[in-house]
């Protein structure tokens, strides 16, 4: 595996902070590849080295994020769902400005909530309790759209609120939400 000049990796976290920076102030079809570049410092050329264009350094912004977490469910999995938790609103707290500009920002492509939605239901699909029967009657599908929207929507009510309680005690209401419905 090759090694990755620092000065590109530097060059994108730049560009990565500069079009989120702008997306917490304006919508992002209004910003441009000159307003990315004025704020990460670089020449306008310079983002077309690393990116097609700007909906291609957001969509990777996104994946990279969505990796991150996927990455999370491999080991999250083994734990009870309160500790399991703690790392995740944690995430969320340390990228802050990504994640309340993506949930709670008007001007935001849709498409991320979508793809963090679709994440956690794949996440949630082998934590249903198959085995007590309290799940018999229902729906799978039903069980992860509802289960997958409701994690969504208490993060983006967090974040949107100024996250007010610690990662910690959402870790343990949401934990305790999520046990009770799966």
């Amino acid at each position: 595996m090759t090694k990755v000049d620092r000065r590109i990796l530097k060059t994108q976290e730049s560009l990565k902070k500069a079009v989120i920076e702008l997306m917490a102030v304006k919508k992002f079809d209004d910003i441009t590849i000159q307003d990315i570049a004025d704020r990460a410092n670089v020449n306008r050329g310079t983002i077309y080295l690393h990116y097609q264009d700007k909906y291609d350094l957001l969509a990777q912004i996104m994946e990279n994020h969505i990796n991150e977490l996927r990455e999370m469910d491999t080991w999250a999995c083994e734990l009870e769902w309160a500790e399991a938790l703690v790392p995740y609103f944690e995430y969320f707290e340390k990228h802050y400005l990504f994640f309340s500009t993506m949930l709670a920002s008007k001007g935001a492509p849709s498409s991320f909530r979508t793809q963090l939605l679709a994440a956690f239901m794949e996440g949630f699909k082998g934590e249903i309790d198959k085995v007590s029967g309290k799940n018999s009657d229902m729906f799978e599908d039903v069980m992860l759209q509802y289960a997958g929207t409701a994690y969504v929507g208490v993060i983006e009510w967090w974040i949107q609120n100024g996250m007010p309680y610690s990662p910690q005690d959402m870790a343990k209401q949401v934990g305790a939400l999520l046990e009770r419905s799966l």
